[in-house]
């Protein structure tokens, strides 16, 4: 079953049909791995101009709501958005470049467990991001701007 074949299926299931504008959405999530609606909006104006972000937004609610993708809140501005279909992962977000990395969400299982045991708190880590500085940036030196007005 081809992927397409398959986002049909699922999408029938809930009671809608893929549109082609459906299907760019799918197909830009897929490709951009993490995409923010603004992001998804520029790739899927690659192929069809007329698609506008309000589009975009109603589309990724329609996708979330069926299973199909999901998001995570990984900087202060619109969520980020990628396919259910990848396993589970966090999100290392480096400060300085601003790259999105992903880890297996498995290596939070010990935190996981402690807050299930002592907070009877359930975790879901595919929304966990973690700020800091990825190997490339953590090896630079910080650079400091010259005071423009000096």
């Amino acid at each position: 079953m081809s992927v397409t074949e398959d986002w049909d299926r699922r999408l029938r299931a809930h009671g809608f049909r893929i549109t082609p504008q459906r299907q760019l959405v799918l197909e830009a999530v897929e490709r951009l791995r993490h995409g923010t609606p603004e992001a998804i909006l520029i790739e899927v104006q690659r192929t069809a101009s007329g698609v506008n972000l309000s589009t975009v937004y109603r589309t990724l609610e329609v996708l979330e709501d069926v299973g199909l993708v999901t998001h995570a809140h990984i900087g202060h501005g619109a969520p980020t958005y990628h396919a259910v279909d990848e396993h589970v992962h966090i999100h290392l977000v480096c400060g300085r470049c601003h790259t999105v990395s992903s880890i297996d969400g498995d290596i939070a299982s010990p935190f996981v467990q402690l807050l299930r045991e002592q907070y009877s708190f359930e975790t879901d880590v595919s929304h966990m991001s973690i700020h800091g500085l990825c190997q490339e940036c953590k090896s630079k030196p910080v650079s400091i701007e010259p005071d423009d007005e000096l």
